[in-house]
């Protein structure tokens, strides 16, 4: 026979390391639990959807329009707390190699990059909210007006820059 080692009943505990959240003066547990809620009212409508179409053949047509739009705001909020937790996706390599000197002047020219962008989407987006509400565009499944879900792109962008601009109001304080 094999020599088979013996069974332990020791079990062992996966290491997590928790690393705190920078200081911001607006708390990230507002996107996170908007992330939660969105997530969860996310599950429930696609159940249902599943659960109707399974049942009927049909599914319910407004299920989809609001999927769409949630998930889009789902992307914004995780998207502005991944940028301040430094959670965003980038080459570590790059970001994370070199001297401090290096990482700092990439992490600004990042930064500001990325506040500019997002700062372009807010003005666009806007724009496009308006044309929707002037113009009277309705939703194809449920006919509500466009207005409503394009309304949120230029809200979410502003607050995105606006955490973007915090970070780079530490990184330019920091000195590093």
């Amino acid at each position: 026979m094999a020599n088979v080692p013996e069974r332990s009943d020791e079990t062992i505990e996966p290491v997590v390391l928790e690393v705190p959240d920078p200081p911001v003066k607006v708390s990230l547990r507002i996107e996170d639990w908007l992330s939660v809620l969105i997530l969860a009212s996310l599950a429930c409508i696609t159940f249902a959807n599943v659960l109707a179409r399974y049942l009927t053949n049909n599914s319910i047509a407004w299920t989809e329009e609001i999927s769409v739009f949630l998930l889009i705001v789902l992307t914004m909020t995780a998207g502005a707390t991944a940028f301040v937790r430094n959670q965003h996706i980038r080459i570590e390599y790059f970001a994370d190699g070199g001297t401090p000197g290096r990482q700092r002047t990439l992490a600004l020219i990042v930064n500001t990059l990325v506040l500019l962008f997002f700062l372009l989407l807010a003005v666009l987006s806007a724009r496009m909210a308006y044309d929707n509400y002037f113009w009277g565009d309705t939703t194809p499944a449920i006919g509500l007006p466009m207005w409503w879900y394009s309304v949120w792109m230029p809200v979410l962008s502003v607050a995105i820059s606006l955490r973007i601009a915090g970070i780079l109001r530490r990184l330019l304080r920091s000195g590093k």
